[in-house]
Formats: C-alpha cells, sequence, structure tokens
C-alpha cells in the first residue's frame, strides 16, 4: 500500500519485523488540557483488522524526531480508528501536537498485558484514576459500559490537580447517564468548583461497592496508587484482586532493551497491567 504526502511516496511496511512501524493518516488532534491532547488516526482499509484489549499500548513514531509509549485511550469494540491521549512533555510528543489531519504517524503495536474485563464479568468494578492516568482506563471503561449488563455497579473515583485539569469531563457525563458512579475529586479547588477536595484515596474510603466482589482497577501517578491500594484493601477488598498500570520509559516494547525494568520483570513485555500482588514487593522498594 503507498500513501502520497507533499509528492513523495510513502510505501507502509510490509515487513512482519516488530521493530517497524506502520504508517497511519492523522484523522484528527483533539485538544484536552493546555499540555494533553488526543490524537486519532487511521490506516486506510485496514483498521478492522486491528484489534486491541483495555490497557494496552502503542509506540508512537514522529518520523525525523523519535517514539514514545502512549496508552491506547479509544473504544475496543469500535473500528475505523486509533485513538491515544498523549500528554506533551518532551520533544516527541511535542513534535506530535503539531500534528494535523492528513500527517502521517509511525505506529507499533499493540503491546502488553490488558485490564482483566473478562474476569469481572458478574462482579463489581471499581475505577480509581489519577490525572492522566484516565486515558488508559478509558477502553475498560468503554468496555464496561457497552456491555452495561453483565456487570454489577461500575464505580469511578478521579483525582486530578485542578478542575481545569481533569480530563473527558463531557463524556464523563455521558458515562454517568450510561451507569456509571463517578466521584470526582481535586487537590486544588476553584471559584467554580463544588465538588470534593483532596485526594482520590478519601473518596474510596467511602465507597458504596461490595468488597468481595469486586475488582479494582488503579492508574495514576506511583504514589497514589500505592495509596489507593491501601485504600482499597482496608475498605476489604483483597488484594488479589487489585490490578494497576504501571509506567516506566519504554524504548523497544519487546523487553529487548531492559530500559523499563521493574525489579525481575519488564514493563513492556509483562505489563503494563499488573496483578497488584504480582509488583508488590517492589512497589513499597525506593528509587526502583
Amino acid at each position: 500500500m503507498t500513501y502520497v504526502k507533499d509528492g513523495a511516496s510513502l510505501e507502509r511496511s510490509k515487513t512482519d519485523d516488530p521493530m517497524v512501524p506502520d504508517l497511519y493518516e492523522v484523522k484528527s488532534l483533539l485538544r484536552e488540557l493546555d499540555d494533553t491532547f488526543t490524537l486519532t488516526v487511521s490506516l486506510p482499509g485496514q483498521m478492522e483488522q486491528f484489534r486491541f484489549s483495555p490497557g494496552q499500548f502503542n509506540m508512537l513514531y514522529k518520523f525525523g524526531v523519535g517514539e514514545v509509549p502512549i496508552s491506547i485511550s479509544g473504544d475496543p469494540g469500535a473500528t475505523g480508528e486509533l485513538v491515544h491521549t498523549i500528554r506533551n512533555v518532551g520533544p516527541v510528543t511535542d513534535a506530535m501536537s503539531y500534528l494535523r489531519p492528513g500527517d502521517m504517524i509511525g505506529v507499533r503495536g499493540p503491546y502488553g498485558s490488558s485490564w482483566p474485563v473478562e474476569a469481572a464479568v458478574g462482579k463489581d468494578v471499581v475505577i480509581v484514576a489519577g490525572g492522566i492516568g484516565l486515558a488508559p482506563l478509558r477502553p475498560a471503561i468503554l468496555h464496561c459500559l457497552n456491555h452495561r449488563d453483565q456487570y454489577g455497579d461500575l464505580v469511578l473515583y478521579y483525582g486530578a490537580r485542578s478542575p481545569s485539569e481533569m480530563l473527558y469531563e463531557r463524556e464523563i457525563e455521558r458515562w454517568r447517564r450510561r451507569g456509571l458512579h463517578v466521584e470526582e475529586t481535586v487537590d486544588h479547588a476553584e471559584p467554580s468548583w463544588t465538588g470534593h477536595v483532596g485526594v482520590v484515596t478519601h473518596l474510596i474510603d467511602r465507597g458504596d461497592f461490595h468488597p468481595d466482589k469486586t475488582l479494582a482497577f488503579v492508574c495514576g501517578p506511583e504514589i497514589m496508587m500505592r495509596y489507593a491500594v491501601q485504600a482499597l484493601t482496608d475498605s476489604k477488598v483483597p488484594d488479589t484482586q487489585i490490578y494497576v498500570s504501571m509506567e516506566r520509559n519504554m524504548k523497544c516494547a519487546l523487553g529487548f532493551c531492559g530500559r523499563c525494568q521493574y525489579g525481575p520483570v519488564f514493563i513492556c513485555r509483562d505489563g503494563p497491567v499488573f496483578p497488584y500482588q504480582k509488583i508488590a514487593p517492589y512497589m513499597k522498594t525506593r528509587e526502583i
């Protein structure tokens, strides 16, 4: 398959080499926050072949700049497009923030483990997100809402630094109408904010769910996840029913380079989603 951009032909890779990206076309770039945007891309005529599980990630390549790992944040049940919500934190993501419809970007993936949405069937699902940690959890939320009759209570506890830094605010309202119970909190309120103020773990303390039949999915800053796990176990959720998504500087996505080693595991190959019990000793160790 050949694409033409600015008079030059771009040939999509036909190799099975996992280190070679496929060429995807940018469909849209939506500014979510001052430093965060959602990028939607597609592979013309072949998107129906792309399947991913909630929690997996892709390697996105900006030609001439570099490659970064980004969690997939779209609907796993949808076809025709691939969605990533990206925070602008370095030269590669900064270059991506200037992409426009029709531009091309390299994509490798999907990679990694996923949220156990199948194991959660028949159970309550409690989702704890901090900041942009909501983006890797969005596919799990959408999957559960798309199969609402298969799950018990669906609860989202979401914390951000301030009201102006909360992701997907309009979409969260739609999630509420579809049966997701949402509790939000901020570290620092603004004059118009009338909701909770404080850390997200305080919401868990008074949560309305059935601990013995709950699966909990947690994603956010590492310190927030440690305290969230503690709040969940204090609320009688067994630690065997808690899953966390870890983040490290991934370069190859295949466990070759060792950049994302975390104790005895590699985040790219063995994660990013882990049963909490598997990595609990390392989450409690400083400087890993």
